[in-house]
C-alpha cells in the first residue's frame, strides 16, 4: 500500500530523531574516554606506570653475607661457604608444583621422603615464598638445572652461603650455631627483618652466634628483575649487594682451646682459663662436645637422639650452665671471710681430731685421724674441715655468702652465651625464701666446705682465682673487637678486701701446691718462674651413712660412674705476677688433686708456653706420662683460613 505524504515525513523525523540519539550516545561516550585517558595519561600516569611496573618487575631480596667470628689472633672459627642450591615459587610455577618436582626429580635425585616434606611445605607456605628444594649441590647439578631452567617455571638456581665451623666441636658451645628459621623464631621476634622469611636463611640459635644475631646478621641487598607472564625472570635490571654482618674476634684462643678439649679427653668436664689482668676468656671449654656443622645442615634424628642420650651431656655448657657443689674450692671464701671480719687472722689454730661434733651429730674432717693444730695458711695446704666447721661457727653464713659475691660465686656474668647461671651463694634468708626454713648451723658446717646448698660454675671459680689472684674486682670477657672497636673495659675496681688477707690466702695455695704436705703437690710446675698456687675440691654427689664409715669408705673407682665425687681444681701462675687462672671440673672424676689438678696444670703451661709444655716444667717422674700423652694428641695447627680484610 501506497504511503501518504504524511506518513512519508513522519517516518522521517523518527528517523532523524534515532540518529541524533545515536550520535549524541557516540558523541558522549567518545568524550567519555577521551576523558578518561587524559585523565589516565596526565593526571594518574605515575600511578598507572607503577602498576605496569609492578606487573612486569619483581624485586628480589638478596640475603647479606654473616659477619665473620674470629679468634683473639685473628683466625676464622666461624666463616661463610658458598652453597649452590634449587628454590621454587608456587605463585611463578602456576600455583601447581607437581609437574614440576615431578620434571626436577628427574635431573637430581629427590628421595620420596624428601618430595613428601615438600608437598606439605608447598600446602602451608605463602604462594609467593620461594622454598628450597635442594640444597649443596655439585656443580654438575646445579648446572643441569640452570640448563634446563625454561622447562621449570618457578625454579631458580642459587648460589648462596652457609655457615661454616671450621674447628668443629672445639668452640661448638661458645659460638653455638646457626639454623633454619622457625615459625618459632618468628613468634619471639615483634617485627621481623623480611630477610628472616628468605628461604632457608640461617639464624643465630645459640651461643655467641645466638646472643650477638642482630650484629652478625647484616643488612639485606636487593635486585630488580623483569618476568614474563607466566612470572618467568627475564633479565635483571639491578642489583645492590647487601652489608655484610660484622666481624666479632672472640677472646679465645683457637690453639689452646683444642689442647684443653684434648686433655679433657673423654672426661664430662670443663676448662676455664681467665686472664689475671683484662678478665679475657682465653679459652672456655666444655667436654665432650658436638659438630655445630651437622645443626647448620639439618642434623639427623639419629645424630641428635646420640647426643640427647649420651650420659655426659655433649649439648649442655658445663662452663656456664653447669653448676656444682664446689667443695674444698670453696674454702678460699670462708677463709677471706673470717680474715675480713677480724674472726681469725693468720695464725688463728684450731684442733682438728678428725670431726666436730654438733647436736649429737659428727660432721666428719676428710682424714679420720685428723690434722692437730691447724692455722689459716695450713688449713688451705692439708684442706683440713674441721678448720672451716669451727671457723663457720663463729663467722656466720651471711658474712660468708657475701664473700662469695665479692669472689664472684652466686652472680650472673654477664656474657653473650646460652643459659649462663647465677650459682647459690647461700645465705639465712634465701634458704627462708627457698625453702620456708630456717638455716641451721649445720647448713653453715656443709656450706664452709663448698657442699649442701653452695653450688658454682667453673666460670664462677676461675672469676673467684682470678679475683683472690690480682685483688680486683675482674669481670670474664668473651667478645674482644667488634668490627676492630675494642670492647674490652680499661680496667677493673679494686676488690672490697684487704690485700693482707689475700696475702694470707695466697700463702694457703702456695702451700698447697709446693709445701711437703699440700694436697696437690704431686701436680706441680717445677719452673720457678712459672711458680703454680692452687686448691684443690673433691665434692660429693652422694650420702655417706655412718654404717659406711664404720666398715670404711668406699672409693670411687667401685662405684658407678655417676655416683663418684667430682674433682675440682683451682688455680694461678706465675705466683709472684699472676697472669693466667685456670678452674677444672671433672665431673664424678673422683679426687681433685689426682684427676682435676694434672689437668689444670697442663693446661696453665701451655697458656705460658704459648704451646706445648716443656717437659721439664712437671716433676720428673711424669715427663714420659707427658709425653706419650702428647704425642697421641692431633693438635691444631694455627694455618686455618683469615678474613681477606678488615671490616674496622
Amino acid at each position: 500500500m501506497k504511503k501518504s505524504q504524511r506518513d512519508i515525513v513522519d517516518s522521517n523525523r523518527g528517523i532523524t530523531r534515532r540518529g541524533l540519539l545515536l550520535a549524541g550516545i557516540q558523541i558522549g561516550t567518545v568524550t567519555t574516554l577521551a576523558l578518561k585517558m587524559r585523565s589516565m595519561q596526565l593526571d594518574h600516569a605515575d600511578e598507572y606506570r607503577m602498576l605496569a611496573d609492578g606487573n612486569s618487575i619483581k624485586i628480589r631480596l638478596l640475603p647479606p653475607s654473616r659477619g665473620l667470628i674470629l679468634d683473639r689472633t685473628g683466625l676464622i672459627v666461624a666463616g661463610n661457604e658458598q652453597n649452590y642450591r634449587v628454590t621454587l615459587t608456587r605463585e611463578e610455577a602456576g600455583g601447581d608444583v607437581e609437574p614440576v618436582l615431578q620434571r626436577l626429580a628427574q635431573l637430581i635425585p629427590i628421595s620420596d621422603a624428601r618430595m613428601s616434606e615438600l608437598r606439605d611445605e608447598f600446602s602451608k607456605r605463602s604462594a609467593i615464598t620461594p622454598i628450597v628444594l635442594a640444597d649443596r649441590l655439585s656443580w654438575e647439578q646445579f648446572s643441569t638445572i640452570a640448563v634446563n631452567a625454561p622447562s621449570l617455571p618457578g625454579v631458580t638456581p642459587e648460589s648462596a652461603l652457609s655457615r661454616a665451623y671450621p674447628r668443629a666441636g672445639d668452640l661448638a658451645h661458645v659460638m653455638g650455631y646457626v639454623g633454619p628459621v622457625s615459625d618459632y623464631d618468628l613468634s619471639r621476634i615483634e617485627d621481623p627483618d623480611p630477610v628472616l622469611r628468605l628461604p632457608d636463611f640461617q639464624l643465630g640459635k645459640i651461643g655467641v652466634e645466638g646472643r650477638l644475631e642482630e650484629v652478625l646478621r647484616g643488612k639485606a641487598g636487593a635486585r630488580r628483575v623483569e618476568v614474563n607472564s607466566t612470572g618467568r625472570e627475564m633479565r635483571q635490571l639491578s642489583r645492590q649487594e647487601g652489608e655484610q654482618g660484622a666481624t666479632v674476634q672472640l677472646t679465645v684462643d683457637a690453639q689452646l682451646q683444642n689442647y684443653c678439649a684434648q686433655r679433657l679427653g673423654e672426661e664430662s668436664a670443663a676448662a676455664v682459663v681467665m686472664d689475671c689482668h683484662t678478665g679475657e676468656l682465653v679459652a672456655i671449654c666444655s667436654s665432650p662436645s658436638f659438630d655445630p656443622n651437622k645443626f647448620v645442615r639439618g642434623i639427623s634424628t639419629k645424630d641428635y637422639r646420640g647426643l640427647m642420650d649420651h650420659d655426659h651431656r655433649p649439648l649442655a655448657d658445663k662452663t656456664v650452665q653447669g653448676v656444682y657443689p664446689p667443695g674444698s674450692t670453696f674454702k678460699l671464701v670462708t677463709l677471706l671471710a673470717g680474715l675480713e671480719a677480724g674472726v681469725i687472722n693468720s695464725g688463728s689454730r684450731f684442733f682438728c681430731p678428725g670431726y666436730t661434733e654438733l647436736g649429737g651429730r659428727r660432721f666428719h674432717c676428710w682424714s679420720r685421724g685428723g690434722h692437730g693444730s691447724v692455722d689459716a695458711v695450713k688449713s688451705l695446704e692439708e684442706s683440713c674441715d674441721v678448720y672451716y666447721y669451727e671457723l663457720a661457727q663463729r663467722v656466720g653464713i651471711d658474712r660468708i655468702a657475701i664473700m662469695a659475691r665479692k669472689l664472684g660465686i652466686g652472680v650472673k656474668h654477664d656474657l653473650p652465651m646460652s643459659a649462663v647461671s647465677e650459682g647459690i651463694a647461700p645465705d639465712r634468708a634465701w634458704k627462708q625464701a627457698r625453702y620456708d626454713q630456717a638455716w641451721q648451723i649445720g647448713d653453715s658446717l656443709n656450706a664452709s666446705i663448698g657442699q649442701g646448698y653452695v653450688l658454682a660454675s667453673p666460670l664462677q671459680l676461675a672469676v673467684m682465682t682470678a679475683r683472690v689472684a690480682s685483688g680486683r674486682a675482674i669481670e670474664p670477657q668473651l667478645i674482644r673487637s667488634i668490627d676492630g672497636v675494642r670492647k674490652l673495659p680499661e680496667d677493673f675496681p679494686p676488690l672490697d678486701i684487704s690485700e693482707a688477707s689475700l696475702k694470707v690466702a695466697r700463702a694457703g695455695m702456695d702451700a698447697v701446691m709446693n709445701s711437703a704436705r699440700g694436697t696437690a703437690r704431686k701436680a706441680r710446675i717445677e719452673r720457678e718462674e712459672w711458680r703454680m698456687v692452687g686448691k684443690t675440691g673433691t665434692s660429693q654427689v652422694r650420702n655417706i651413712t655412718a654404717a659406711e664409715r664404720a666398715r670404711g669408705v668406699i672409693s670411687n673407682d667401685q662405684l658407678p660412674w655417676e655416683r663418684r665425687d667430682h674433682a675440682l681444681f683451682v688455680c694461678y701462675a706465675p705466683y709472684e705476677a699472676p697472669r693466667y687462672a685456670v678452674s677444672v671440673v671433672v665431673e664424678h672424676g673422683g679426687g681433685g688433686s689426682t684427676v682435676a689438678a694434672p689437668i689444670a696444670r697442663d693446661i696453665l703451661l701451655f697458656a705460658l708456653n704459648g704451646g706445648l709444655p716443656p717437659l721439664d716444667a712437671v716433676p720428673s717422674n711424669q715427663r714420659a706420662a707427658m709425653e706419650e700423652r702428647h704425642n697421641a694428641m692431633q693438635l691444631y695447627t694455627p694455618e686455618a683460613p683469615r678474613p681477606g680484610r678488615s671490616r674496622a
